[in-house]
């Protein structure tokens, strides 16, 4: 299977299991992320199923649109299937930190494939730390690691403060599988960016080591 063919099923996939969710309440409901029926009702699917459903066409456009800006980055870089391997994997680890986060929390339930696109840009800015990110309503691109630092600490910040209706855990626990996946799938970026790797890994070190999360 050929790069583009990958990001493009993936895509697809989205599109599809979101138009699903939007139609049938019913669907969407057995298939979103909720606390509760994954401690509960061992509905571990939920960890992966929620990441391909979205709230509406906006949040679906807007993390298809990021995922399709990042995707080509990485998966030239890495290769279709450690591309995909990135893109499950902070899928998946951005569930488990809102799993943790909000683990008294039965109720809390979230959609979205916004901690597998975190993931991606963060495995972009690990293999190309000077490329320029743009951000809404600033005029100039900054450096990917840079923003890499801002979003790890806007994500922090969120997280505790939990700051409007945004899953800033799984944004977080994105990021962090995006990192961590491709230090241990492509490790020559430890030579050729470790000052980008130190650099973004401290805050999140010391998130861990420090406790300062408060679990809701």
């Amino acid at each position: 299977m050929n790069i583009e063919t990958t990001i493009l099923i993936i895509i697809i996939a989205n599109v599809i299991i979101s138009l699903l969710g939007f139609n049938n309440l019913d669907f969407f409901n057995k298939y979103k992320f909720q606390i509760g029926k994954i401690q509960h009702g061992k509905e571990y699917i939920r960890l992966i199923s929620s990441g391909f459903l979205h709230a509406d066409f906006m949040h679906l456009i807007l993390n298809m649109y990021v995922l399709y800006s990042f995707a080509p980055i990485v998966s030239y870089a890495l290769g279709g299937l450690m591309f995909a391997m990135v893109y499950t994997g902070s899928l998946i680890a951005g569930g488990l930190l809102t799993l943790f986060f909000h683990k008294k929390n039965h109720y809390y339930s979230a959609v979205g494939a916004s901690g597998a696109v975190a993931g991606i840009i963060f495995s972009s800015i690990l293999l190309f730390p000077e490329m320029k990110v743009g951000i809404l309503f600033i005029p100039v691109g900054i450096p990917g690691y840079v923003f890499g630092l801002l979003y790890i600490l806007y994500s922090i910040y969120g997280m505790k403060s939990e700051m409007g209706n945004i899953g800033h855990a799984a944004h977080l626990g994105g990021a962090i599988g995006g990192y961590v996946l491709t230090i241990l799938l492509y490790p020559v970026v430890l030579e050729n960016n470790l000052s980008t790797i130190l650099l973004l890994g401290i805050p999140i070190v010391l998130l861990f080591v420090l406790g300062k999360m408060k679990v809701t």
